[in-house]
């Protein structure tokens, strides 16, 4: 349960940097962190899924 969510908050992170290195205003850095964050989510889900399975 914990991995979405840390996948949720890395992901933003990421996606925030990833828009002030490319000179994004405002708006871009929210959506940028958005997507990214949800990327990050679902990756978190699936790597939690892997591990149940393989448990």
């Amino acid at each position: 349960m914990i991995l979405p969510l840390l996948g949720l908050a890395i992901g933003a992170v990421l996606g925030t940097l990833a828009a002030r290195r490319r000179g994004g205003k405002p708006a871009d850095l929210v959506q940028w962190a958005l997507v990214w964050a949800l990327i990050g989510g679902l990756v978190g889900v699936f790597v939690t899924i892997a591990a149940t399975r393989l448990a």
